[in-house]
């Protein structure tokens, strides 16, 4: 399935969003979206998730205007993992995950077998069949959100929109969600923190400065000591790793010579 975002603008009322905004995510690629913290990176996605409303531009998946259909048609083509929901009430990981299969049922329509067939293979998928009847809100964080991965997983679309789902965790976890995700063989876009798990993970890189695109391209095209002084402030040395054949960015203290 693939996205375009056209002159995508949003602008908050006291200042800051994003402008002009274009990029496109082929069939089957993992893109990801970067930039320093208030760069507009999850502005950027909230807007193509509607959790905000652009103020102009288009957004198209797969050549439909995203922003014209109803809810329900636009969860059953594209899935969102934020990070870590807080829940208001308890509900049990197999209760979470089943959640996903809502935008495929009318209201009042129960659970069929096939439903339950795929929410199982939806906590098998992230290891986490064992658990599925653990309350959700007694789980680590990590367990948590590879529930709210298998929710998406069930939810059975052919787009995934990650906001930063892995941010604040320990880079174990942050490793095995990002595998699982590449497992999946859907298309991705993503709002990514860390620079190494974009190189490592990432087809193309878009990064955003101040609201704008500054720069994209492959990880290698874009990972550099000069980009990554100019938007982020800080020097790094970039090298090849020649297992992953990925760059491997280590960052340098202040006033540091590269």
């Amino acid at each position: 399935m693939k996205l375009r975002i056209e002159n995508l603008c949003f602008s908050y009322a006291g200042g800051g969003g994003v402008q002009d905004l274009s990029l496109q995510v082929e069939t089957g690629e993992f893109v990801g979206l970067i930039g320093p913290n208030g760069s507009g990176k999850s502005t950027a996605l909230k807007n193509l998730y509607r959790a905000l409303t652009p103020d102009s531009g288009r957004v198209e998946l797969d050549g439909e205007d995203l922003l014209r259909l109803s809810p329900r048609a636009a969860a059953q083509r594209m899935a969102v993992v934020c990070q870590e929901n807080q829940l208001p009430f308890d509900f049990t990981v197999e209760e979470i995950v089943a959640m996903g299969r809502s935008p495929h049922k009318r209201l009042l329509d129960v659970d069929t077998p096939e439903d339950r067939r795929i929410v199982r293979a939806a906590l098998e998928a992230v290891n986490l069949a064992s658990l599925a009847r653990r309350s959700f809100l007694h789980l680590s964080g990590g367990e948590k959100q590879r529930v709210l991965l298998a929710r998406a997983i069930a939810q059975q679309c052919d787009f995934l929109v990650l906001d930063e789902p892995t941010n604040h965790l320990d880079i174990g976890y942050q490793l095995q969600i990002f595998d699982w995700i590449r497992r999946l063989k859907v298309s991705v876009l993503a709002a990514v923190h860390d620079l190494n798990l974009a190189a490592l993970y990432c087809d193309r890189l878009y990064v955003l400065q101040a609201g704008r695109l500054v720069a994209s391209g492959t990880p290698g095209q874009v990972l550099t000591p000069e980009l990554i002084r100019s938007v982020y402030g800080v020097e790094s040395r970039v090298e090849l790793d020649p297992r992953t054949g990925r760059p491997a960015i280590r960052f340098l203290p202040e006033g540091m010579a590269i």
